[in-house]
């Protein structure tokens, strides 16, 4: 059985971790539909106070194809993260088949300077191996 993986990118002095994990239970393969939960750590290692303005991700769906999603903040929240500050979410994503990847960034605005980009790391969605 493979337990779920921990994926991490620190840039911009911004560690952000990825937890990717299937959710069996909101999936239906005869419906094509896999439902893949992912739990995410932002952590602000700088010394300067952020908030996240945007996220980017560009999602690829082996059995569809590829994606971007684009838009403010992370699920309806736009986080200020002082010095050392961590904020947590966690969201889903739905593919047409059990294979996958997703990477993207978030914008960041610090508030005594101009906007900077972080790297989210990119990790597989996929259906774990029995």
């Amino acid at each position: 059985m493979n337990l779920p993986h921990l994926y991490q990118r620190t840039s911009q002095d911004v560690r952000i971790t990825v937890l990717p994990v299937f959710a069996p239970e909101h999936s239906d393969a005869t419906a094509y539909r896999f439902v893949f939960v992912y739990f995410i750590r932002i952590e602000n290692l700088g010394g300067r106070t952020i908030q996240l303005l945007r996220r980017h991700w560009r999602i690829h769906d082996a059995a569809a194809g590829d994606s971007e999603v684009e838009g403010e903040g992370v699920v309806g929240e736009q986080p200020v993260l002082a010095p050392g500050d961590a904020h947590e979410y966690q969201s889903f994503c739905v593919l047409r088949g059990p294979r996958g990847r997703m990477v993207g960034t978030y914008t960041f605005q610090p508030v005594d300077g101009v906007p900077f980009k972080a790297d989210i790391p990119e990790f597989p969605l996929a259906i774990p191996i029995e």
